[in-house]
């Protein structure tokens, strides 16, 4: 099972990482939400790789609080922490500057996840 969202972890890290390289290539809608709702994603994978035996509201809450936690300390600008924001892996983690429509990316991509989750679930234990 770990295995699966360790495939997952990857697979939304690679497909993230690319639309952010290759945005022009994208539709502007996914160009401008792709990325956050991916990371969201990334997140929830991650939590379901740790906790595997846990259940899904378990994994939901724990993804949601995490990515908004990420994105409410964005408004702490001290000099610190903001060198580590310039940086290209502080800035994948911990973002640049709050955005609140990032919520919503979040939501939508913990949602997404979990419904991809279920499915995967489903589909494995049929067989």
């Amino acid at each position: 099972m770990r295995i699966g969202y360790l495939i997952g972890i990857i697979l939304t890290i690679l497909f993230g990482l690319s639309s952010r390289k290759f945005s022009q290539l994208l539709p502007v809608f996914l160009a401008e939400n792709a990325g956050d709702v991916l990371w969201a994603m990334m997140v929830y994978f991650g939590f379901r790789f740790l906790l595997v035996r846990k259940s899904f509201p378990t994994a939901i809450t724990l993804s949601l609080l995490f990515s908004y936690g990420i994105e409410f300390s964005q408004l702490y600008q001290a000099i610190w922490i903001n060198h580590l924001r310039s940086t290209l892996l502080g800035s994948l983690i911990l973002g640049k500057g709050f955005l609140a429509v990032d919520l919503f990316r979040y939501a939508a991509g913990i949602i997404f996840a979990t419904i991809l989750d279920q499915m995967m679930l489903m589909y494995t234990h049929r067989k």
